[in-house]
């Protein structure tokens, strides 16, 4: 055996060995976060496949849990996008609207409702609120992976809280 594919059998030892450690981590941060299991596996798919192709580069980064973590984050936010693209459209043919702006929501809320809730909203709205509040991330970083400016994402936001209250509050009202 060469060396050359002596490197490769080891990096994909170490892969796979990596994978079994990783899956539960990478698949239950996707879980939470998108439409359900389906799409939080072909996300995971996505986060490990991207995986593969780095580990292939002439000058591979170190493939870690948290590595994987980060790549599931942007494939998740492209998932968005997508999902925003193609809502766009369908706003667009049906002649909707974007919701006004209100002011922010200081409430406590039913973990399972407020789940459910996010997961009832656009995917532009799902995502801000998702990486500001969810993952934690500050207002600046939430636009840099969105493709946004500050302003705008801070906008989004606004627009995302008003649509989550108003969508927390019917779904509040269909349950009591």
């Amino acid at each position: 055996m060469s060396d050359a594919s002596a490197g490769t059998s080891a990096a994909g030892t170490s892969l796979l060995a990596l994978y079994d450690e990783a899956l539960p981590a990478v698949y239950g941060y996707l879980l939470v976060r998108c439409d359900g299991a389906p799409v939080a596996e072909d996300l995971t798919a996505e986060t490990f496949f991207a995986a593969v192709d780095a580990s292939r580069r002439p000058d591979p980064p170190v493939i870690s849990v948290p590595w994987l973590i980060g790549v599931a984050r942007h494939k998740l936010v492209d998932h968005w996008r997508r999902q925003a693209r193609e809502q766009r459209g369908l706003h667009a043919l049906a002649g909707a609207q974007a919701p006004p702006d209100d002011d922010p929501w200081d409430v406590h809320v039913d973990g399972l409702r407020t789940h459910a809730t996010l997961a009832s909203l656009g995917p532009h709205h799902r995502a801000a609120l998702t990486l500001r509040y969810v993952d934690g991330l500050p207002v600046a970083e939430v636009a840099g992976l969105l493709d946004r400016s500050v302003h705008a994402t801070e906008a989004l936001l606004v627009r995302a809280r008003a649509a989550f209250r108003r969508a927390y509050i019917d779904q509040e009202a269909s349950d009591g």
